[in-house]
């Protein structure tokens, strides 16, 4: 049995769980916000999805390095599914950010508003990955050429952050600094309890994709030995597509 298959059962029911306790608590548990109103429990959902999607993209960046430094494809593997879950995450994190900015400004984007261009500059930084890899035929030429994108664009998503917390020009509705200083203890377990579910879900996924891409490449490495073909070396030359 695949490594990314065993536990996923019990990291489904957890990852449920949590998340089933973070909307709970969200919605029946943390106060009002004074200001707000109803429409800031948005941030419950949209924050943790922009935490997590960046991240993951750092973690592509991580994942990238062990494949340069080992050549194996499991390391690649799990870059692309990394990058492909982030991509997921950040673009429910941007119609989020949209739809929480509708309610609070009457406009759904606001182009004065740092955070909301910098993680759109991410997003779309990210974007090209998928083109740039598939337009590559050779599996380990595109292997090491996405390896590469990863480290310098995860290296790129800390300005991201950087840049939001040197501005000086605050619009983005503000509920959480980084001292979290700004909220009482009901919207803190609230917040982070929504952190650790959309964390879970992240990588409950994640592994998900990561079983499935295996199970195809065994599929296909059987097929081609049934039809006496040489399958070449499973650790280098499969690609995660």
């Amino acid at each position: 049995m695949s490594t990314h298959v065993r536990h996923l059962r019990g990291l489904t029911v957890v990852t449920a769980l949590m998340i089933t306790a973070g909307l709970a608590l969200t919605f029946f548990y943390a106060p009002l916000d004074a200001e707000q109103g109803f429409v800031q429990k948005i941030f419950y959902i949209h924050v943790p999805l922009a935490i997590v999607s960046l991240v993951g993209f750092c973690l592509g960046g991580v994942y990238g390095i062990g494949y340069l430094r080992t050549g194996k494809r499991v390391w690649d593997m799990r870059s692309y599914c990394a990058i492909h879950m982030s991509l997921i995450f950040s673009v429910g994190g941007l119609i989020a950010g949209s739809i929480w900015a509708k309610a609070s400004w009457g406009h759904w984007w606001v182009w004065s508003d740092p955070t909301l261009v910098s993680y759109l500059i991410v997003i779309l930084l990210y974007c090209t990955y998928q083109p740039m890899r598939f337009s590559i035929e050779d599996p380990e030429r595109q292997a090491r050429y996405a390896a590469v994108f990863s480290i310098v664009a995860g290296a790129f998503v800390p300005i991201n952050f950087i840049i939001v917390n040197l501005s000086s020009e605050y619009l983005h509705p503000r509920v959480l600094n980084l001292q979290g200083g700004a909220m009482p203890g009901s919207m803190k377990l609230a917040f982070y309890t929504s952190l650790v579910a959309i964390a879970l879900l992240f990588a409950t996924l994640m592994k998900y994709e990561m079983a499935s891409k295996e199970l195809r490449i065994e599929t296909r490495r059987l097929r081609r030995r049934l039809l006496g073909e040489d399958a070449g070396p499973l650790g280098r030359t499969a690609s995660p597509s």
